[in-house]
């Protein structure tokens, strides 16, 4: 990794006040506190120096993780890159000054990104906190572009990120933004504030079914918005939560035809279980599209970006600018746009590192050549649907609705495996979900008696998808096993044998998670009490 050298002018060091030197003291903080700064409330470490999602911001690699439809540790090599990062942004802000230096590597970083997913030179690139800030850029170009009123609807709101409730109706998520501004969590942004619809692809009266009409729901949706005088920003679902996809290719296509200058669609991809043919698909129809570099890739949790089809111009005029400044930096935006001038300079550090983490993420699985790509993700999803078969408590939850183009490549098969928990015969309760997914995430070796085999493995830590809750007369919940990019980096090797004996590494792993979660699933009456006991 090198950066581009910028222009070498004599630094400017004015005294402990701050200006540079402040910009400097912060890049000397430890790595660690850097990689959590500067984003979700969530990134907070606990006692135990973990974050909500149970991962650490240093490399632990005696977790055995299939989250990536959550979170995932961050890998040692991700973790030396961010370091070597920080080590060359001091050393060239000390030539040149912090901002320069720091505009200068991100605008490298944009090039590096494209050139992993093979996009062309104009599409361009907004970096964010989190997929979910990344929503607010989306709205605002949107707003920008639109005459009239908008209304956002969102396909899949059942099963998104838990602020798109917010975000889709130009709302705060959170009561302090990642860029350190205090501000009333559901409170209108100015400028932002508009009316939204969720569709949801539950089916809503049978369990974990999807519902059957979510094409026509969408359009009917449209239809009444575009009635009622509105324009609209429509959000697809290419991946959710469930790996679940809506509308479908028909649907897109109508909704094309029917309204071209009516509607707007941004596709919410923030998961990155798509080919990068579908993705230029995406950008070449003209739509806005969501990513992270987390999630599959499997990069620190909230590194988000939107990606612009050129077909989308710089917004004229700043007339809503404003409603950026609470969560957007002015590096964010790429060159060359005027409302950089509207934006802060100071740089958000964390976002930064945690980018510079997950484009080390992506470029090490596209460096896999892409034929063992697409064989170990099938390799390894035909382990995986074989084991939650036979698992006797596990009910799989099939992939449902047309994930528009699941069939390329080397996702051609679901890479999440969700399913639902019983016990004795019946669905355990979402509470239940909750605490069996906890406690798979730490040793519980106190309450496994019996052989040195399940001691091993009820010491072992194990990280799974977070629990997508399902309402209903009695709510449960389902748990999410992930492949991600990870498994793909690691199984690979130039010796055909070597690679094989690796993915079967990584299908015994999952046979021990599953065997632990069969070994704790008839202590949940202890969990509790011993949950209390470690102070979770």
């Amino acid at each position: 990794m090198s950066f581009a050298k910028p222009r070498l002018q004599a630094a400017e060091i004015p005294g402990p006040a701050g200006g540079v030197a402040a910009g400097l003291r912060d890049l000397f903080a430890p790595l660690d506190g850097l990689l959590t700064c500067g984003g979700d409330p969530r990134l907070a470490l606990d006692r135990a120096r973990l974050n909500a999602y149970g991962c650490g911001p240093s490399p632990s690699p005696d977790i055995w993780s299939f989250a990536s439809s959550t979170a995932s540790t961050i890998s040692e090599r991700a973790y030396a890159r961010a370091g070597l990062a920080r080590e060359e942004l001091l050393r060239a802000a000390i030539d040149v000054g912090l901002d320069e230096a720091f505009d200068t590597r991100i605008e490298a970083m944009r090039a590096e990104l494209k050139a992993c997913l093979e996009l062309p030179n104009d599409v361009a690139v907004i970096f964010s906190a989190s997929g979910t800030d990344a929503q607010l850029h989306a709205l605002f170009l949107a707003r920008c572009r639109s005459e009239a009123v908008l209304t956002t609807i969102v396909v899949g709101c059942d099963q998104t990120g838990s602020g798109t409730f917010h975000t889709a109706r130009g709302r705060h998520f959170a009561n302090l933004t990642a860029r350190g501004s205090v501000v009333g969590k559901d409170a209108p942004i100015p400028g932002l504030s508009c009316d939204s619809m969720g569709l949801p692809l539950f089916d809503g009266t049978a369990g974990c079914a999807a519902r059957a009409d979510i094409d026509d729901a969408v359009l009917r949706a449209i239809e009444a918005a575009v009635a009622g005088g509105s324009d609209v920003l429509l959000h697809i679902m290419d991946s959710s939560k469930l790996g679940w996809g809506a509308p479908g290719a028909a649907c897109l296509a109508d909704i094309g035809r029917r309204w071209p200058q009516r509607v707007q669609v941004v596709v919410d991809a923030c998961q990155m279980r798509l080919t990068r043919t579908r993705l230029q698909n995406y950008l070449d129809r003209g739509y806005m599209v969501l990513i992270s570099g987390s999630k599959f890739f499997g990069g620190p949790a909230f590194s988000g970006a939107l990606l612009l089809p050129g077909c989308i111009p710089c917004p004229r005029g700043d007339a809503f600018a404003d409603s950026l400044k609470d969560y957007a930096g002015r590096s964010d935006w790429p060159k060359g746009w005027t409302l950089r001038s509207q934006l802060s300079n100071r740089p958000n550090l964390g976002q930064w590192l945690r980018w510079e983490a997950a484009l080390e993420e992506i470029g090490a699985y596209y460096s896999v050549p892409a034929d063992f790509r697409t064989f170990a993700l099938r390799q390894l999803h035909d382990g995986v649907e074989s084991l939650i078969a036979r698992s006797p408590s596990l009910d799989p939850v099939m992939a449902s609705g047309p994930a528009c183009g699941s069939d390329d490549e080397e996702f051609s098969c679901p890479t999440i495996f969700p399913f639902m928990i019983r016990r004795r015969g019946m669905p355990i309760s979402a509470d239940e979900c909750q605490l069996l997914y906890r406690a798979l995430a730490r040793d519980v070796r106190e309450l496994v008696v019996g052989s040195a085999r399940n001691q091993e493995i009820a010491g072992r830590r194990c990280l799974l998808g977070q629990p997508v809750r399902v309402d209903g007369a009695q709510p449960t919940a389902v748990l999410r096993l992930c492949l991600g990019a990870r498994q793909v980096i690691e199984a690979w090797a130039p010796d055909p044998g070597l690679a094989q004996q690796r993915l079967q590494g990584e299908l015994d792993r999952i046979a021990a998670l599953l065997a632990k979660l069969e070994l704790v699933l008839d202590r949940m009456g202890e969990l509790r009490s011993t949950e209390l006991s470690h102070g979770v």
